[in-house]
């Protein structure tokens, strides 16, 4: 074990920098108002260009499917012909959250603790008092966004941590482990992607998200998730003429609005295991509005309770003006992982020693929010998910150090080798 090449040369550190600046520079961003999968033209950008890398690496059976998944298998090495096949996925698009185009990425060397102002937005300043997590990566390298836009490390990190772990894997045919199989995905920020990825074109018997925050963390636990959408139908006239005949929607939707709690179950008002209700889009004309909400919590009787509370309200809000015409719809999109991999705990236990060989403690903090892997375990794969570094996603002050990076990378590696082992039990 000892003789084995597990850790990153200095040139292998130098690529893994190369190709997440050069990853984060493809503008990525998702659509959820568009159709189709991916749900934008540009994820393809991306989504070639691994490919391409992968069949430059010596990858084999590379493909790129009509969905936009990107999928190739380094094959086995161990003499063990009974390992399990492990996937590694990460996602190509970035959160429709904050602008992610011409995104300039900037590596600032040697992080010594100071407040960090980005150049084309002054007002954005990163500090270690505002973001005690970066007061803890002193000496580190430190990767952020000019201020104008998010930096794409979700999951831009994930993807260039994968292709490293690739990369080293294929250089180094001694290192013994079983099928290995790669699978970058699209729309993930949305959650749709993932569901057109059909088991079978996997072909895996784990596998693992590389979709996580801080050094260490391996999270087997994320919320539920359920989305809802109510629509108001209100009464248009002519507001010259309107008294008693006008219902105006958006007046309905404003009420809906203030009969949610305002401190309580919403995201700026919770952490830890409370869940919410977030209302994250609306639009509408005094004739018609559209609300679109998220319902999180990590239980199902919490999530069933969000739901119960905003269907209420709307009958509420339909019983006090019926001439108008309210409707919720509540959809789910996927369950917390927690309920099937507490069945078995193997995946997560190998993480935790594969993290452990890289000199670092494993940390379980339960994810709020969710990743491919949800929906994948949901489905019969278990699908745990391993930190990337990344930090504040999905906004200008986004953040990743390269040396966490570096070390997720090692993680996979070791990752690798533990379960080319473990056909041997």
């Amino acid at each position: 074990m000892t003789t084995l090449n597990l850790t990153l040369s200095e040139a292998e550190r130098q690529a893994l920098e190369e190709r997440f600046l050069r990853y984060v520079q493809v503008d990525t961003q998702s659509d959820e108002a568009a159709e189709g999968v991916p749900s934008t033209a540009c994820q393809w950008d991306l989504l070639r260009m691994l490919a391409q890398e992968l069949e430059e690496l010596g990858a084999q059976d590379v493909q790129l499917t009509e969905h936009g998944f990107v999928l190739a298998t380094i094959p086995a090495t161990a003499p063990d012909a009974q390992a399990p096949t492990v996937a590694f996925l990460a996602h190509v698009d970035t959160a429709p959250a904050f602008n992610a185009s011409g995104v300039k990425p900037i590596v600032h060397r040697g992080y010594d603790g100071s407040p960090i102002t980005l150049p084309d937005d002054p007002a954005q300043v990163l500090s270690p008092e505002q973001f005690p997590t970066l007061g803890k990566k002193i000496g580190h390298d430190i990767v952020t966004a000019s201020g104008t836009t998010l930096l794409g490390a979700d999951d831009k990190a994930g993807v260039a941590i994968i292709m490293t772990m690739a990369a080293h894997l294929l250089q180094h045919p001694e290192i013994p482990h079983g099928p290995i199989r790669i699978c970058f995905t699209p729309d993930e920020e949305i959650g749709r992607g993932i569901r057109y990825l059909k088991l079978e074109e996997l072909a895996a018997d784990v596998a693992y998200t590389l979709d996580g925050g801080d050094v260490g963390e391996i999270t087997y636990e994320t919320f539920s998730a359920d989305k809802a959408t109510v629509h108001i139908a209100g009464v248009s006239t002519h507001p010259g003429t309107a008294k008693g005949v006008l219902v105006n929607a958006l007046t309905l939707a404003a009420k809906l609005i203030e009969f949610l709690p305002q401190h309580t179950r919403t995201p700026e008002t919770t952490d830890g295991r409370q869940g919410f209700i977030h209302l994250y889009q609306m639009k509408g004309t005094a004739a018609e509005a559209e609300l679109h909400f998220i319902l999180r919590d990590f239980e199902l009787d919490g999530l069933e309770a969000h739901g119960a509370l905003l269907r209420n309200l709307c009958q509420a809000l339909q019983q006090a003006e019926p001439r108008a015409r309210v409707t919720c719809t509540i959809t789910p999109q996927y369950r917390n992982m927690r309920y099937w991999l507490e069945k078995d705990m193997r995946p997560v236990e190998l993480a935790m020693e594969a993290i452990r060989a890289v000199g670092l403690e494993p940390v379980t903090t339960p994810i709020r929010g969710g990743t491919d892997g949800s929906q994948l375990t949901e489905r019969g794969l278990p699908t745990p998910n391993l930190f990337t570094g990344m930090q504040n996603v999905h906004g200008p002050l986004e953040w990743v150090s390269l040396q966490d990076m570096a070390l997720a990378t090692q993680v996979c590696v070791e990752l690798a080798v533990r379960w080319g082992r473990a056909g041997q039990g």
